[in-house]
């Protein structure tokens, strides 16, 4: 037998403890070829939203072959580690030391460039389907199958690059200790964890701190907490796992009645072994899940703007005309007849704006307003009415004004305005409870104001807002595509005159952005549950000739094999659970800082992502349940 034949064989006898890592892998293959043929289709290369996909997947593509490059590492340390008696029996037999690196290296890149051909053919199978879904997604025409030369030869050497690293990395680091260590690396007595209590509670604090400064998070501080609690729930999850849930461990063994009823002795105790041997895995598990799950259902609660579109825009078409051309009742009767046209019940609503020049500010802000958009009482009235709201506010009288809302996001302010002419005031006592126009339409300040105290501005510019008003705003989807550009015209050097937003075409636009970042988040987010899955896998699989020797003895004196399974179950359960529920408590203060960005509820889509993964989760435990059983029976008849 030759030694490359020796090294094929040596992988092929490890299978099954291979087998998670060498499916994450080619998995993590799949998913960097799938958008590798996105960005190189040559009938993607044309629109904005094209352009955008293609940069979200590139980015997508350094993310995962970061996370590809740190995952090889580690799934091969833990495998070398596992593989001490092996080595030792190998060295007894005459294998020198480079002979041993040689066989690490061989077998790392067998199994990485098996996992690239894999990953590449199952690509091209799935490519279709996936080239389908996705430019469904994006809101694009339907992709047919291009298979890109580009795209193969950037996932075969990008992987090919990446696994030869790991793998030169790791045969150099293959320690050879003397051959009774090698032997007895695996029957060497644990030692009895040990545990802190001040780090315990440092964990302790850190986590509960992190969830109260998350769970109380406003639009205003989130930016400023974010990365303090993001520090603090990834240190305090390293003790928690290190500490805490030892000496939880210990708290429970001390328990007589808990602890010395029927199996929970063996539970338990092994409990207390295994969470300090796996802290680093269940960490970087717990991790790993955390930014999937925030990933994905952040996006997922995007689909919230559905409803929030119809507050953000009162008028499904809304036409600012700056000045006094022509120009703008030839645009607002193309508006008039293009809904005619497409049999669109509307009704419309013209009102009169007033520019005011400011003198000055009480705020102290960086970029004062230099002009402010003022409207009337009564003109305010006329726009909650025709938009279909509740007038809640009270008819303002003098100088009181209020706040004009142009966003569900924006939040009021306490400033105090002096105008230029007269040198007149105006203090916004709160804001209106309706958005009056879309943001894009008030390019700085506005107020409500008094009718009284609209008809004392004289020298000041005027502007006319024009809102067509339907009862579903996708209806209105490519309205005006002459007039405005994306659903939107800003006033340029060309076209000076006017502001437009058609909420159909901006609502378009938005939803397939957020399609396509879910799209990209889906795949991403399913190969770092994957991975967080092989972690749990080859660990499990790392300590079962350990466990099989500690349960063979333990039915010496009695245990039952309905009680073995009761055991393992337990234990099973527990591992694979544990960093899921921690990752999910983690998520769930996430999304709770999340909501304070959102006037409308995101907790159904929340509960929906999370819900799609611990069902994943249970069908992966129970498949690794049964296997495990089987091969642990095996060895013990």
């Amino acid at each position: 037998m030759t030694f490359p034949q020796f090294v094929y064989r040596n992988v092929v006898r490890n299978k099954r403890t291979y087998a998670a890592y060498f499916l994450s892998s080619a998995f993590s293959v799949l998913i960097f070829f799938v958008y590798a043929l996105f960005i190189f289709h040559p009938d993607i290369e044309n629109g904005v939203t094209a352009a955008m996909a293609i940069q979200l997947m590139s980015a997508a593509e350094v993310i995962m072959y970061v996370f590809a490059f740190f995952f090889v590492l580690y799934s091969v340390s833990t495998f070398l580690k596992s593989r001490k008696r092996e080595f030792g029996i190998l060295m007894m037999h005459g294998m020198t030391k480079n002979q041993l690196n040689v066989m690490v290296f061989l077998e790392n890149m067998l199994i990485g460039i098996g996992a690239i051909i894999v990953g590449i053919g199952f690509g091209l199978i799935t490519g279709k389907l996936f080239l389908m879904i996705g430019s469904n997604m994006i809101g694009i025409d339907p992709l047919p199958f291009y298979f890109s030369k580009k795209a193969f030869l950037l996932t075969t050497c990008a992987f090919l690059f990446l696994f030869f690293c790991i793998s030169l990395f790791t045969a150099a680091l293959v320690r050879v200790n003397k051959l009774i260590d090698l032997f007895k690396s695996g029957e060497k007595p644990k030692k009895e964890p040990k545990v802190s209590i001040l780090l315990s509670l440092f964990s302790a604090v850190l986590l509960v701190s992190g969830y109260y400064l998350a769970a109380t998070s406003t639009m205003q501080n989130l930016m400023f907490r974010m990365l303090p609690v993001i520090a603090m729930t990834i240190v305090g999850t390293y003790f928690f796992y290190t500490q805490l849930s030892v000496f939880i461990m210990k708290l429970l063994q001390k328990n007589r009645y808990l602890f010395w009823n029927k199996t929970n002795l063996i539970t338990i105790s092994n409990l207390a072994y295994r969470l300090k041997d796996n802290a680093r895995m269940f960490f970087m598990v717990t991790i790993v899940s955390t930014v999937a799950f925030c990933a994905v259902g952040t996006l997922a609660s995007m689909n919230v703007m559905n409803k929030q579109f119809d507050t953000d825009y009162p008028a499904e078409v809304s036409y600012m005309a700056l000045d006094e051309e022509p120009a703008h009742q030839q645009n607002l009767q193309q508006i008039e007849q293009e809904l005619k046209d497409r049999k669109i019940e509307y009704t419309s609503n013209q009102v009169q704006i007033k520019i005011a020049e400011v003198a000055s500010t009480t705020l102290d802000v960086p970029y004062p307003p230099e002009q402010l958009a003022i409207l009337s009482f009564s003109n305010y009235e006329k726009i909650v009415k025709a938009a279909g709201f509740d007038l809640k506010e009270k008819p303002l009288v003098g100088n009181e004004s209020l706040s004009m809302k142009t966003s569900s996001l924006e939040m009021y302010r306490q400033v105090g305005y002096t105008l230029k002419q007269d040198g007149l005031e105006l203090t916004p006592r709160a804001s209106t409870e309706n958005i009056v126009f879309p943001f894009q339409l008030i390019l700085d300040e506005g107020l409500v104001v008094s009718d009284e105290f609209f008809e004392k501005l004289v020298t000041v510019k005027t502007s006319t807002f024009t809102g067509f008003y339907t009862d579903n705003l996708k209806d209105t989807s490519g309205l005006g595509e002459n007039l405005v550009e994306e659903g939107l015209s800003y006033p340029t050097k060309e076209s000076p005159h006017y502001i437009m937003a058609v909420s159909g075409t901006l609502y378009d636009s938005a939803m397939s952005m957020y399609k396509m970042m879910l799209f990209v988040a889906l795949l991403v987010g399913a190969v770092f549950f994957i991975a967080a899955g092989s972690f749990l896998y080859f660990r499990l699989y790392a300590d079962l000739e350990y466990d099989t020797r500690q349960y063979l003895t333990i039915t010496k004196v009695g245990l039952t094999d309905q009680e073995l399974n009761k055991i393992v179950t337990q234990q099973l359960a527990l591992l694979f659970f544990v960093p899921i529920v921690v990752a999910f408590v983690h998520s769930a203060f996430a999304f709770m800082a999340l909501q304070s960005f959102f006037p409308i509820s995101i907790a159904i889509e929340v509960i929906v992502v999370l819900a799609g993964f611990l069902v994943a989760q249970l069908i992966y435990f129970f498949l690794i349940r049964y296997r495990y059983l089987r091969n642990l029976k095996r060895a013990l008849v």
